[in-house]
């Protein structure tokens, strides 16, 4: 990817992160078994935006090898994110992203040149949206719950992939783990969002993605919802997530129910 064109999604990025919209959301939310507790719903990125669409781009120049190197990738991916914040050599979640894969296909024993690379990583920038994500998130706000991300992912990423999917107008803030320098499941993180939407974590609800995420979130105190797109099995962490289901439109009936 060219400069220029990082340079116009960070800046696109940036006011992105900077919009709020609080104060034309619709009606209080709606009641909960919690009473109306949840005011807010936090949002791990991967939970609205589907990972497994990398695959493809892969496939498409790797015939046969797609599934298998993509899921190299992303393991080697997050390990690096645990690492540099155990480490605290942090370093952006496109630059962990870089190093992943260049990893993955080393292990694989396959060439990956510089165009390559660059063609299999701009799919970050442009992952499709789980079926279920723009529906889901539109009755959520309509119910008067205020909806941000808190992901790994740079601004850039968010913003890019919010952009694309049509989604931009849902979004509060796209809150990055680059703001504290340090990835999930650091409490660092996840503080952020009681700062952004001045809120105290009783009242934030966390969307996982990822089984350790929802662990992580749940430890930190907030209500956790677990959206288990892959059907992965619990974590074995000795904590649950408040609920789980397997897509987006499980999460609002939860909230607004």
């Amino acid at each position: 990817m060219s400069p220029t064109r990082r340079d116009l999604l960070l800046a696109s990025g940036q006011a992105f992160a900077a919009q709020a919209v609080a104060g034309v959301l619709g009606a209080p939310a709606k009641a909960r078994a919690s009473g109306g507790r949840i005011k807010a719903v936090a949002f791990d990125a991967f939970t609205v935006f589907d990972i497994l669409s990398v695959d493809a781009v892969i496939e498409g120049i790797f015939p046969g090898k797609g599934t298998t190197l993509g899921a190299a990738w992303r393991t080697k991916q997050f390990e690096y994110s645990w690492l540099r914040t155990l480490s605290r050599t942090y370093v952006d979640f496109w630059r962990v992203t870089e190093d992943a894969v260049a990893f993955a296909f080393k292990a694989a024993k396959i060439e990956l040149t510089n165009d390559t690379r660059d063609r299999i990583m701009h799919a970050y920038l442009e992952l499709k949206a789980w079926p279920d994500s723009a529906r889901a998130l539109s009755a959520m706000r309509a119910s008067g719950i205020r909806l941000v991300y808190l992901s790994n992912m740079t601004v850039e990423m968010m913003t890019a992939n919010t952009n694309q999917a049509g989604l931009a107008t849902l979004f509060e803030q796209a809150l990055s783990t680059d703001a504290v320098k340090a990835f999930k499941p650091d409490p660092l993180a996840y503080r952020m969002a009681e700062a952004a939407l001045h809120l105290p974590r009783e009242n934030i609800l966390f969307a996982a993605f990822g089984g350790w995420d929802a662990a992580g979130a749940k430890s930190f105190g907030f209500e956790t919802f677990w959206v288990n797109r892959l059907n992965a099995p619990l974590e074995e962490l000795g904590i649950k997530p408040d609920a789980t289901g397997t897509t987006l439109t499980d999460l609002a009936e939860y909230v607004t129910a």
